[in-house]
């Protein structure tokens, strides 16, 4: 017997012990397709700022901070693409 879809998935972490950030999956795959598109700009974006910049005081910790919140985002961006892909196989397999 398969489980049933949950309409909220977690969202990866690694802070925290329970889920605090969900996915509606059933949210309009228009809204799922923006939240992935922003959050993807954004980081690629700044990534190419820092790649543009020149910093020759950068700190250890500094380069940490900004592979942290690409790692972040990135994986924000995989698991709404995980969600995305589900459904599409999903509409697939009702067809």
């Amino acid at each position: 017997m398969s489980n049933p879809p949950r309409r909220f998935i977690p969202m990866s972490q690694f802070a925290t012990d329970y889920p605090v950030l969900l996915i509606d999956s059933e949210a309009p795959l228009r809204e799922l397709n923006n939240c992935v598109s922003e959050r993807l700009n954004a980081v690629l974006n700044y990534l190419h700022l820092m790649a543009c910049t020149s910093h020759p005081d950068y700190a250890e910790n500094d380069i940490n901070t900004v592979t942290n919140m690409a790692r972040i985002m990135v994986q924000d961006v995989n698991d709404v693409f995980r969600v995305i892909e589900q459904r599409g196989f999903d509409s697939a397999e009702a067809q």
